[in-house]
């Protein structure tokens, strides 16, 4: 049984996800209730549970009305439970669950919070990223230090390619006009920004996308090119080096 994935936009930019597989039905992240709510009742579903990938309000600040209307379970990760709405679940790295399309792989992805967590569903070739790798972009590094971040990036990097990568928020457009100031020549970058204009002019969603595009377009996962350290004039530095300076440019930029 494939998976059945809604993408629910929520707040004014996050997104929140509702997975229906062999073994029930997931909300991955829940920002707000009402959209999930009325995403769920309109198809008739029921979650059985709610995931959720880290701490920060703009991810958790639906839990309570969700749990409270379909009486689900609440997963999250173990290192941030003290944070977190109470948990059912504390989940750590490494933890598999369901079988199939359904299975989960819970998959460590710190920096943005010292216990973030990313969702893999290898079989459905899917993966819940949050505020991890993002289209385009990655998330700010508030709690861990680059060394994660890279660390984490680098083994979200390594999934199979054809992975559907689905981020929590809508920051592709500015996450494109940053990415072109790193890598101007990368022609993969030059045309998948013009299919994001175009996209976001008719209000469609455009952070959920193969983690192949994403190598060839993201420049955080691209700290490690020729191309893009020449660009950057740190032709001898480190790949954590020019992901360093990545980082600090796209926090001024």
């Amino acid at each position: 049984m494939p998976l059945d994935i809604v993408t629910v936009p929520c707040l004014s930019d996050n997104y929140a996800y509702i997975v229906k597989g062999p073994d029930g039905i997931a909300v991955i992240d829940a920002p707000e209730a009402e959209p999930l709510i009325a995403a769920l009742d309109q198809r008739g579903w029921t979650p059985d549970v709610i995931m959720i990938t880290h701490h920060h309000h703009d991810h958790v600040g639906g839990v309570a009305q969700l749990r409270e209307k379909y009486r689900c379970k609440v997963a999250g990760p173990e290192a941030e439970a003290h944070k977190l709405p109470e948990l059912d679940m504390a989940l750590e790295p490494g933890t598999y669950g369901g079988e199939g399309e359904g299975l989960c792989e819970v998959i460590a992805v710190p920096g943005h919070t010292l216990g973030h967590v990313a969702f893999h569903y290898p079989q459905a070739g899917y993966v819940f990223t949050a505020d991890s790798l993002m289209a385009f972009g990655c998330g700010r590094i508030f709690e861990g230090t680059p060394e994660m971040m890279w660390d984490s990036l680098s083994t979200l990097a390594a999934l199979n390619p054809d992975t559907i990568v689905c981020s929590g928020h809508e920051y592709t457009a500015s996450n494109a006009a940053f990415a072109q100031t790193i890598d101007p020549e990368n022609d993969a970058l030059i045309s998948r920004t013009q299919m994001i204009t175009a996209a976001r002019a008719k209000g469609q969603p455009t952070a959920q996308v193969p983690l192949s595009l994403e190598l060839q377009t993201n420049p955080f996962l691209r700290a490690g090119q020729p191309l893009v350290k020449k660009a950057m004039n740190m032709q001898d530095a480190t790949d954590l080096e020019v992901f360093t300076e990545i980082r600090a440019r796209k926090d001024k930029f």
